[in-house]
């Protein structure tokens, strides 16, 4: 581990199962509800991403490809690193050839940024992979006249399907968590053809995440009708109070599905839990329009840094 940033070289190594709890010592308690420091992220990516991670007393470093391009960072402590940090990284890149650039950065880093490095870094608002944060009791009581709408979803759901069951995920339904994805898989394929490798990827961090489901701490729900499984979503904590879902599926053709896993999974959480990030809307419209629905009571705005 380095002792001085400024002379020493920044040590990375790919990251594994292995480095969770030095990673969620300050992860879980920076206060920063970044979905992509959510380790079962992490992991279940990893395929994807090839991350590489750096430990430092209290920052933890991720590597990763971004969009299979130049290299790019993202940074968790709970203050903003000293310049020295990324003069360190910047010259890092350098020796790699390719710029620096730091990703997920929030606005109140970006703007200290800013104020530290002046016109030497470019600043690009990243709207796609903007966080929806949510209040847990808002999403478990649905009251008020915003959420009405979901309110006579979720009713409508029940009033049709009044037996019902939620069940904790536990690997025996692992089964059916497939069937059910293969089945949304293919519906959203076939309207949305063009978003066939990404459902591909999708499926692949699920596998993932299902292979090491205790080693990650993971969290799921699922919803059954007739003994059939309709809807199923997990996640894991991604700060001590904010909990991440990481997947959530259902039976498109079944009328208020994804509603009453949202409403019931909010509702089954453990109590620390007191808001849930439910991640990014990643550009497209349907899925846009279906998170801000719901009013977040947060859009985490990121930012990705270029540093020249």
């Amino acid at each position: 581990m380095p002792t001085n940033i400024h002379t020493e070289r920044l040590i990375f190594h790919r990251l594994t199962l292995q480095d969770k709890e030095a990673v969620q010592a300050v992860t879980l308690h920076s206060g920063r509800r970044n979905c992509n420091l959510n380790f079962a992220n992490l992991i279940g990516w990893q395929f994807l991403f090839d991350t590489e991670v750096c430990l430092l007393p209290e920052t933890v470093i991720l590597k990763y490809n971004f969009h299979h391009r130049t290299p790019a960072y993202l940074i968790s402590s709970k203050e903003l690193p000293s310049p020295m940090l990324f003069e360190a990284l910047q010259r890092q890149a350098k020796e790699s050839n390719h710029p620096l650039m730091v990703n997920a950065v929030e606005d109140h880093w970006a703007d200290a940024l800013r104020q530290q490095f002046g016109d030497t870094i470019t600043i690009e608002p990243l709207r796609d992979s903007y966080d929806y944060i949510y209040r847990r009791d808002d999403l478990e009581q649905l009251q008020g006249k915003y959420l009405k709408n979901k309110r006579n979803h979720v009713n409508k759901f029940l009033s049709e399907h009044p037996d019902f069951e939620y069940r904790s995920l536990i690997p025996e339904l692992f089964e059916q968590c497939r069937q059910l994805e293969q089945t949304w898989r293919t519906m959203t394929h076939h309207e949305n053809p063009w978003y066939g490798n990404t459902l591909e990827s999708e499926q692949q961090m699920m596998e993932n995440i299902f292979a090491h489901w205790e080693e990650l701490e993971m969290i799921g729900g699922a919803i059954f009708i007739d003994n059939r499984m309709i809807a199923f979503t997990c996640g894991a904590a991604v700060t001590d109070d904010t909990f991440d879902t990481s997947i959530e599926k259902a039976d498109r053709s079944i009328d208020g599905a994804f509603n009453i896993i949202n409403q019931q999974f909010a509702q089954h959480l453990p109590p620390q839990f007191h808001f849930i990030n439910r991640e990014e809307d990643m550009g497209l419209e349907g899925l846009r329009k279906a998170k801000l629905s719901y009013h977040p009571y947060n859009l985490l705005s990121y930012n990705i840094v270029t540093f020249h």
